[in-house]
């Protein structure tokens, strides 16, 4: 599967799973349950995926931690705020950095309609 089917399953499940908890919930509370709806579509996923740095000979094994890696290709960053930020756009991007992914999804289930809380944020990634 490639990562653009992998990323419509994603949104189709943070779609409904918008419609169906609506916002206001914890980003904790999100995040398992987005987990649990990608893995009843047949997609692997690790919870709190650890994201080593790498930097001038040192190494940090768990810098950072990605909500979600779907299929060890997609990483997807929760939130669940009023409004995203430019910051959460740059954290998302730093990590696929990080990981050398090419597409990464910020999904903000705290908004008042789904569509506005999604965005696509790319690292060099071609269609």
């Amino acid at each position: 599967m490639n990562i653009e089917d992998i990323a419509r399953i994603t949104v189709d499940c943070g779609f409904h799973l918008h419609k169906n908890l609506g916002p206001g919930l914890l980003e904790s509370v999100y995040e398992a349950v987005m987990a649990d709806q990608l893995a009843r579509r047949g997609l692997y996923v690790q919870r709190q995926a650890p994201i080593a740095i790498h930097y001038d000979g040192i190494e940090l094994p768990e810098g950072f931690r990605a909500d979600l890696l779907v299929e060890g290709a997609l990483l997807i960053e929760l939130k669940s705020v009023e409004r995203l930020s430019p910051l959460h756009g740059k954290q998302v991007l730093t990590y696929l950095r990080l990981l050398d992914l090419p597409l990464g999804l910020l999904i903000n289930f705290g908004g008042e309609t789904f569509k506005e809380g999604v965005k696509r944020i790319v690292n060099n990634h071609q269609n």
